[in-house]
C-alpha cells in the first residue's frame, strides 16, 4: 500500500487507535486489556513513549510505539496493532521496522524486548525476537503470552 503514511499520536487518535484494539479482539487481545490500553493512551508522553500512526486517506489503521527504559540500556515494543481489515497487507512488518529503526537510534539501547501472544511470536521471530518465556493463559484463558528478546548490540 503506498498511500500508508505515519506520524506521531496525538490525543485526537484516541478513538480510533481503540476501535483498531476492538477490531483486533478477541484473537489478538483479550478483551479485559482494552482498560490497560485506554490507560495506556491517555497518559502517553510522547517524549518519553514514542508512538505513532499509520494513516490511510486521514484515517488511522495501525498503531504502536516503544517504552525506552535508559537506565536498564532497553526498550520494549509497545501495543502494536494493525486494524483487522488491514492485517494481511504488510503495515505490521512496516511499523515494526519503524519501531525497530526507532530503538536503533537511542543510544544505550542494547536490547529491545515485547510480550505478544501464541498468534504472532512467529511474526516476531522473522525480525530475530527469540522467545524468553511462555506462559500459557497469560494474557487470558486461550491466548498465550510470549515474552521475547531482541539484541540491539553484542555488548
Amino acid at each position: 500500500m503506498d498511500d500508508i503514511t505515519s506520524r506521531p499520536y496525538v490525543a485526537e487518535d484516541f478513538a480510533a487507535c481503540l476501535a483498531i484494539f476492538d477490531s483486533n479482539v478477541p484473537t489478538f487481545f483479550a478483551p479485559e486489556e482494552r482498560a490497560d490500553f485506554c490507560q495506556f493512551l491517555e497518559s502517553i508522553d510522547t517524549e518519553g513513549w514514542p508512538y505513532l500512526v499509520l494513516t490511510h486517506h486521514g484515517s488511522v489503521i495501525a498503531c504502536g510505539g516503544l517504552s525506552v527504559e535508559p537506565e536498564r540500556k532497553r526498550a520494549s515494543l509497545a501495543w502494536g496493532m494493525v486494524d483487522r481489515a488491514f492485517h494481511g497487507r504488510g503495515l505490521g512488518t512496516r511499523l515494526t521496522q519503524t519501531r525497530l529503526a526507532q530503538a536503533r537510534a537511542i543510544p544505550g539501547i542494547a536490547e529491545l524486548i515485547l510480550d505478544t501472544s501464541q498468534h504472532t511470536h512467529g511474526f516476531y521471530e522473522k525480525f530475530g525476537f527469540t522467545a524468553s518465556k511462555v506462559t500459557p493463559d497469560g494474557f487470558a484463558p486461550g491466548l498465550d503470552r510470549w515474552d521475547m528478546t531482541l539484541r540491539l548490540t553484542d555488548t
